[in-house]
């Protein structure tokens, strides 16, 4: 077989139970077509549950802590993302495109700092700069692409931005963005957008794939392309008619959707209550986008029913990707690999959008990988990461990486092999800008059971996710626990000794 070529399509903020192959009232049925073709991961965790570390983690194999992108706001170092699993497959013949959401550079950094993604310095970006960027030798991709804030105007933006303001109707399109279609019953920052669908970052993100796909690669080389749609990502503002496809009296709400903070650690309630540091702009933007205060269950509802039309749109446009493979013969060898940056709590424990409480619905996230010998239909419920998307690709592909690998190659798993592993691993360091205190968080869930800590405090929690898979129970002061506790410190003992220094955000996100 020749080098086989890699699809790698994600979307941003998207929990891991949130598929129709789960059992979820959301439709997907390109996604579940995926994973009844291939092999889904059932206990799949993102390496940090915020966007720019998950991203620079999945890009580089590597933890966060040794990137360097600790949180958002910090610059992945361009030497460092170049050797990164794109750049290493590009300088061993592949021809590799990036499409959508990259959010590898902060956005809002509060001077020019050089990079394309940033507000300030993407002015000093031709119209025809195509790449090359983070070892991507096409790329075409966006500002922000979570329409809280509108688009960039020109000269500001990059490619997303320019095609929306080259209609000439960009002022009059970002009215209709903001215009609510309905009533939400006051469900914070959701809204039934019209923006008319034709303008919309996910179709846009699927067309520029596919014209790649068809007529953009280099059909010489085998290929690889990161595919990365902005959405399911708070603000919840779906376009109609796409809103309209889930009645929120029919969702599933949570269980257990009350904010239950004793018995949890002392970073849970000073999240919630502390006042964020840094300049006035960015605490605003903190207080008022990256919080979202207690919902009732008819604007949880809401709330809901609009993310899973978020993510229906999203499917609607995988399916367009599987069909164009398909009609380009290029399905025999070509791997799918579909996963997101990371989850969102959706109202589990009173809880909507992503912070340091590490619940499940933050840190599973879909995994599933179509290709190639993959056995059809399996189900995997061993321990692992996207982190591990760069090693497989770089097993599969018979290319040795550049970069010290924290991740390990799924390929036992999509050979069908009878292998195990003990964990997966995560972490995020956050300074005192994110939510009013600093933190050093670092977790490790098992097929079994789940441990948090504040490696700053030494205080943590633990869940057993067998007897207790709501994460009600904080088990870990608990002496029936304790041996099982020790093995899991163990595990987080066993990250790599490779961290590399704190560093200083250069803008909020």
């Amino acid at each position: 077989m020749t080098q086989p070529n890699f699809i790698f399509i994600t979307s941003d903020q998207h929990r891991g139970d949130c598929l129709g192959v789960e059992g979820r009232k959301v439709r997907t049925p390109h996604l579940d077509q995926l994973a009844a073709e291939g092999t889904r991961f059932t206990s799949a965790i993102c390496p940090s549950p915020v966007c720019q570390p998950s991203r620079a983690s999945i890009l580089t194999g590597q933890l966060c802590r040794t990137n360097g992108v600790h949180d958002n706001g910090i610059d992945l170092d361009p030497e460092v993302g170049e050797k990164g699993f794109a750049g290493t497959l590009g300088s061993q013949g592949y021809d590799t495109a990036f499409f959508g959401k990259a959010h590898f550079s902060s956005y809002d950094a509060r001077h020019k700092t050089g990079t394309p993604e940033s507000v300030l310095s993407s002015e000093d970006y031709d119209d025809d700069w195509h790449g090359p960027y983070m070892g991507f030798q096409h790329i075409e991709t966006m500002i922000h692409g979570h329409n809280w804030f509108t688009p960039q105007k020109p000269p500001r933006g990059l490619h997303f931005e320019r095609f929306y303001y080259g209609s000439g109707r960009g002022d009059e399109l970002n009215e209709l963005y903001k215009q609510n279609g309905g009533d939400t019953k006051g469900a914070a920052q959701t809204w039934h957008s019209q923006l008319p669908l034709a303008y919309h970052n996910t179709p846009w993100t699927a067309d520029r794939a596919i014209e790649w796909i068809n007529h953009g690669r280099d059909k010489d080389k085998p290929f690889m392309t990161w595919i990365s749609f902005p959405d399911p990502h708070h603000p919840f503002d779906c376009p109609e008619p796409w809103s309209r496809l889930h009645d929120p009296k029919d969702v599933d709400l949570p269980e257990h959707r009350t904010r239950d903070l004793e018995d949890r650690p002392w970073w849970h309630k000073a999240a919630l209550e502390n006042s964020p540091q840094g300049d006035a702009e960015s605490i605003a933007i903190r207080k008022a986008y990256s919080r979202i205060t207690p919902q009732t269950d008819e604007q949880l509802r809401e709330i809901i029913a609009n993310t899973y039309g978020q993510i229906a749109l999203i499917d609607h446009h995988i399916g367009r990707i599987m069909n164009t493979l398909r009609e380009a013969g290029l399905d025999e060898n070509t791997y799918i690999i579909y996963s997101a940056d990371h989850g969102d709590w959706l109202g589990d424990h009173g809880l909507v959008l992503k912070g340091p409480m590490f619940y499940e619905g933050l840190l599973r996230i879909p995994l599933i990988v179509r290709g190639p010998n993959v056995p059809a239909g399996q189900v995997v419920d061993e321990p692992v990461s996207n982190i591990d998307v760069g090693p497989t690709m770089f097993d599969l592909a018979g290319v040795t990486p550049a970069l010290d690998q924290h991740g390990e190659s799924l390929r036992p798993f999509l050979e069908g092999q009878d292998a195990t592993r003990d964990f997966a691993m995560c972490e995020w360091e956050l300074l005192p800008n994110r939510v009013g205190v600093a933190l050093s968080l670092r977790a490790v869930r098992t097929k079994i059971d789940k441990l948090t800590m504040d490696m700053r405090s030494g205080e943590g929690e633990m869940y057993d996710l067998v007897k207790d898979p709501h994460e009600m129970t904080n088990v870990f002061a608990d002496p029936d626990y304790a041996e099982r506790r020790a093995e899991l410190e163990g595990y987080l003992g066993q990250r790599a000794d490779d961290i590399g220094p704190i560093r200083t955000p250069v803008g909020p996100a």
